[in-house]
Formats: structure tokens, C-alpha cells, sequence
């Protein structure tokens, strides 16, 4: 009687598959590393999305407050949010800096690298929301440019 010898196959990858991973991999490190080491566009985007945000926070602080609520855009690059200290006044001449959620002073200020215009330099919202105007802001330096804007009748921010 014969014993047959039963020959067992062994897994594992081919030399021309691993060659082929090698190259993928090398590829996609020639290509998708340096856009994830570089900070461009994340920036812009966060300052964008924080701007956004304080926006709609004054508009809502003006709203459950009752009273005026002033978004200031300063030089170079920072937002500052004031509320009034007097019922029905129309600007925050008289008033204090807007707390924010974290207890603090609402402020945006952004990264060297994000510039931005602003039409006009300053939003007042009323006691019932509503900007003195609409508003437009445009942030800069993105490989497309990001643009925010304060509808005049309803203060809604996007």
C-alpha cells in the first residue's frame, strides 16, 4: 500500500503582490502626505466655522437679553462682541463685553496665515435679533474662497 503524501498548499502573498502594495502605498505617500502636514485650508475653515458661531450666539444673546447686541471686526484679524448695558439703546457705547459659554469674553481672533474683509466693520443686532444691515464677510487665502453672510431682515448667519 502506497501512502499518498498529501502535499499542503501554503498562503501567503506572491512576490508581484507584494510589489504591487509597495507601489500603491509609495504613491499614495508621494501624493496624500504633504496636504495632511500642512495646515492651509484648516485654518480658514476653523476660523470661518468660529465666526459663524459667535455670530449666531450674539444674535441669540441679543434676542434672550433684550437688548443691542454689537459685533465689531478689528484689526488684523479678530472679532469682538459687545452688549449693551441699557434697554432699547441703538449702539453699545454704554455696555460690556459679551460673555461667552466658557464664563469668558466672546472673542474670535484668527491665524496668521487667514485674512478676511468685512462689509460693513461692524453688525448690531437689536433686542429682537435684527442687524442695523446686512452683512457680508469673505475670509481669504483658501484655494476657494469662504464668504459669510447676516441677512438683513432675520440676522440669520451662513
Amino acid at each position: 500500500m502506497k501512502l499518498a503524501c498529501a502535499r499542503s498548499r501554503s498562503s501567503g502573498f506572491t512576490l508581484p503582490e507584494l510589489l504591487a502594495v509597495l507601489v500603491v502605498a509609495g504613491i499614495i505617500a508621494a501624493v496624500a502626505l504633504p496636504r495632511m502636514t500642512g495646515r492651509t485650508g484648516f485654518e480658514e475653515r476653523g476660523f470661518h466655522d468660529q465666526l459663524v458661531a459667535a455670530l449666531r450666539y450674539g444674535q441669540k444673546s441679543a434676542i434672550a437679553a433684550r437688548r443691542t447686541v454689537c459685533a465689531t471686526f478689528t484689526a488684523p484679524r479678530s472679532l469682538a462682541l459687545q452688549i449693551s448695558s441699557a434697554n432699547g439703546a441703538s449702539d453699545c457705547s454704554v455696555g460690556s463685553a459679551l460673555i461667552g459659554p466658557d464664563g469668558k469674553a466672546l472673542s474670535v481672533t484668527a491665524a496668521s496665515s487667514v485674512s478676511y474683509s468685512s462689509a460693513p466693520a461692524s453688525i448690531v443686532f437689536d433686542g429682537n435679533g435684527r442687524p442695523n444691515a446686512a452683512a457680508s464677510i469673505s475670509i481669504s487665502n483658501l484655494p476657494a474662497s469662504l464668504s459669510i453672510t447676516v441677512e438683513a431682515e432675520t440676522g440669520y448667519v451662513h
